[in-house]
């Protein structure tokens, strides 16, 4: 699903006008879009009742084009003309044409008829706010969207390219916004509904393709989009039957130390649960002990050690074994030591030894310490093997970048692709709604927020699992977006089970994993 602003989605419109496509055109094919969506999702529902609230804006006539189709499907259909449209309003015409009720939102005990309404829907359709609005709203309108808001009664509520009160561009919200279970936006998602307080209003996304010139001047160089479902399936690996553990690849796990021995674990997990045919577990020797019956599936290469953290000599061992992997993940739990400090340090000046030599390198996923670690070296991001995978939470992209993390939440998306460019580097910035970014330019937004995931190793299992799946082949990009859907996934699917999200563990989180890759598999 494409990611848009405002103004890229006036000028997208302005474009395809200009091309051939009307504006009234691509008012008919969202408002087809949008009643196909509810008629063919909701068709066999028993209330096939559908309230539209209907703005003066465009997507107000999308809203009043749709109700004009259920109504011909056979739905009963009303429109509540929230903002005063033109009285040669053909599209008003036309519902009531097809059988459908319309009533204006007037004064005097102006919303007893609303609240009948509202009793009696199955389906709210909500067409008053658009994309272009700002905020405060007006006391009127503001008035009507809370009598709502707290009706007692709520519908299954489809927003019309946003939820109403919400500011498509900040992401901003009034109080009063309709809470949407759908929101279906028209040809690209709009920026804003990726930020908070925004995406609390949003539910889950759907797009109506408006069918425009796919070569237009205004979309080159839209490279920003919000993953989905289908895309993550197709970034797969195939899973053939004449397969053997090296088709899928091996990955090697550095990681762990006696303070966080557990890290080691749910990162090795994780890639096995990812679907790779090996996995080393390359650990501090002292906790070979206490790991190895909890993961019999693993090799383990026992590294040196000072008082159980990797030491700097560890490098040399580490080396020594990168020709038998695909993949190697560094940094969960290995703690900020100085002899892990070290080991850092030795692992990069190898990396740069290697490139000289021309030495192939496997693919390289830094996790937790190791990016706190990295930045004490010089250079580091050049000594990495390009388009390596970052995978820090904002406090870590503090250190890394030297922002705050104030700064950088305020604008996630542009943080993460301004230094994946800089550095060369894939970037997965965590957290609610993660973000994405390449060195190339692309970055895209994974649409779950959970407290589910707010817990210690989460980010442990979404390491093992980026590294997985590079183990077996997907590009850096590839393997970042896909491991970042599967692990929040997961996170909904561990919170689902516990019906709430205060008790849900990381271990509850890498236990719901193969749930999530089943689902996509299954597509």
């Amino acid at each position: 699903m494409k990611l848009v602003t405002v103004s890229e989605m006036r000028a997208i419109e302005r474009e395809g006008n200009l091309r051939g496509v009307s504006y009234d055109e691509m008012m008919e094919r969202a408002g087809r879009g949008v009643a196909e969506i509810i008629d063919g999702v909701f068709g066999e529902i028993e209330k096939k009742k559908v309230l539209g609230l209907v703005g003066s804006g465009n997507n107000g006539g999308d809203t009043l084009i749709a109700l004009e189709i259920l109504a011909k499907h056979g739905w009963k259909v009303s429109a509540c003309l929230l903002r005063a449209r033109s009285k040669e309003d053909k599209l008003v015409e036309r519902v009531k044409t097809a059988g459908g009720n319309v009533i204006h939102l007037g004064a005097g005990g102006r919303f007893s008829r609303l609240g009948k309404l509202l009793d009696d829907a199955g389906i709210l359709l909500d067409g008053v706010l658009g994309t272009g609005i700002k905020l405060p709203l007006q006391p009127d309108l503001e008035e009507a969207l809370a009598f709502i808001a707290h009706h007692p009664r709520r519908p299954f509520v489809i927003a019309v390219d946003c939820p109403s009160g919400v500011d498509c561009e900040s992401g901003q919200a009034s109080p009063v916004s309709i809470q949407a279970d759908i929101t279906i936006c028209m040809e690209a998602v709009k920026a804003g509904l990726m930020k908070f307080p925004a995406f609390y209003f949003v539910g889950d996304l759907l797009v109506v393709d408006l069918d425009l010139p796919r070569d237009l001047e205004a979309t080159k160089g839209l490279s920003d989009f919000v993953l989905s479902h289908g895309i993550v399936v197709d970034l797969l690996p195939m899973r053939s039957r004449g397969a053997h553990k090296g088709t899928f690849g091996a990955v090697m796990v550095a990681a762990g130390s006696l303070e966080f021995t557990g890290a080691a674990l749910l990162a090795g997990k994780a890639a096995y649960l990812i679907g790779v045919g090996l996995v080393r577990m390359a650990v501090p020797a002292p906790l070979h002990t206490a790991l190895a019956g909890h993961l019999p599936e693993a090799v383990w290469l026992l590294l040196p050690h000072t008082e159980g953290a990797i030491d700097e000599t560890a490098a040399h061992v580490l080396s020594a074994n990168l020709d038998k992997v695909s993949a190697l993940l560094i940094g969960p739990g290995i703690g900020i030591s100085d002899a892990t400090e070290g080991f850092v340090r030795a692992v990069l000046e190898e990396f740069e030894r290697r490139k000289r030599g021309k030495n192939q390198l496997p693919s390289v996923v830094l996790d937790a310490d190791a990016l706190k670690l990295v930045t004490k070296v010089h250079g580091w991001q050049d000594m990495l093997p390009a388009n390596s995978i970052l995978t820090p939470h904002p406090g870590e992209m503090s250190v890394l970048t030297g922002l705050s993390v104030e700064e950088i939440q305020a604008d996630r998306l542009h943080i993460a692709k301004k230094y994946a460019l800089q550095w060369g580097h894939v970037v997965i910035l965590k957290g609610a709604l993660s973000v994405v970014a390449a060195p190339d330019g692309q970055a895209c937004i994974i649409p779950v927020a959970t407290s589910a995931l707010a817990r210690a190793g989460t980010g442990d299992v979404l390491a093992g699992l980026v590294a997985g799946l590079c183990a077996q082949g997907l590009s850096s990009f590839d393997a970042a977006c896909a491991g970042a859907w599967i692990h929040a996934q997961a996170g909904l699917a561990a919170a689902e089970h516990m019906e709430q999200t205060a008790s849900v563990l990381a271990g509850d989180v890498l236990s719901a994993v193969p749930e999530a890759v089943a689902d996509l598999y299954a597509s």
